[in-house]
């Protein structure tokens, strides 16, 4: 179980996303209020945003993020339209590695992932493994459920190039609980390829985490968000409802599907 968010809107600093709110990640780290399976997200973290070419981009560091020296420098540095971050907390059979650390990206995508799958490594990582193509397995550099679904995700898109993202999200739960069994999922996904936000709240044979939406927090103005717990409270965030994904664009209120 990690913690995880993203922004969308006018340019701001990392440090605005990542670490000033009254309850940001940073602070989410050792202070999660709805973290159901851990007490730290001490395990690593990483964010990620859209160079000025348009392509994804992603820092990551397998110490906490309270740990990394370099990060109150960059955060005060960097300035984009779109950010996605993530602070870990391993699941077992999972280390604590640079490889394992998200967000994952590949050439269009960024993609993070808050949950896990049960019986991950013996049970459904063979039968995911199988369905890939070579060019997306070799992609595949750490061992996380987390990028496995990144890579199942990608080929579902490859097979089915005009299929919305919510129908591809749709048919990779479909997968996992097809392989899963009755064994639990909890597999809330962040994906953007830069001007769109897609963000579920899915679990199968279980409540999936905790998730929240806003395009109100005067933190953010004209800035829509999710993350996995408010980052103010009192600024109309709203959660989003079990097995839907919230659709984020620029200037366009946000959209509720149901999965």
């Amino acid at each position: 179980m990690c913690r995880h968010a993203a922004y969308l809107g006018p340019a701001i600093s990392l440090q605005q996303f990542l670490l000033d709110p009254p309850h940001s990640l940073y602070k989410q780290s050792w202070n999660a209020q709805e973290l159901v399976y851990a007490r730290l997200n001490a395990d690593g973290y990483g964010f990620g945003w859209f160079n000025g070419q348009g392509e994804p981009a992603t820092y990551t560091s397998a110490m906490p993020i309270w740990s990394d020296s370099n990060l109150p420098s960059l955060a005060g540095s960097l300035k984009y339209p779109l950010w996605v971050g993530e602070v870990r907390s391993a699941t077992i059979g999972s280390p604590v590695h640079p490889y394992n650390t998200q967000p994952f990206r590949d050439a269009r995508w960024l993609f993070v992932h808050n949950g896990y799958i049960r019986k991950f490594h013996e049970q459904v990582r063979p039968s995911i493994t199988a369905r890939l193509l070579p060019q997306i397995a070799a992609d595949i550099r750490g061992n996380t459920d987390s990028e496995y679904l990144f890579a199942l995700l990608r080929q579902i898109m490859l097979d089915s190039p005009d299929a919305s993202v919510p129908d591809a999200m749709h048919e990779l739960f479909a997968i996992v609980g097809e392989l899963a069994g009755s064994e639990e999922s909890l597999l809330n996904l962040i994906l953007t390829d830069g001007t769109t936000l897609y963000a579920n709240r899915h679990g199968i044979n279980h409540q999936p985490p905790s998730l929240y939406y806003t395009d109100s927090d005067p933190l953010f103005p004209g800035g829509q968000l999710v993350a996995s717990e408010a980052f103010n409270p009192e600024a109309g965030w709203q959660r989003v409802p079990e097995q839907h994904v919230v659709i984020l664009q620029s200037d366009t209120a946000p959209v509720l599907q149901a999965l």
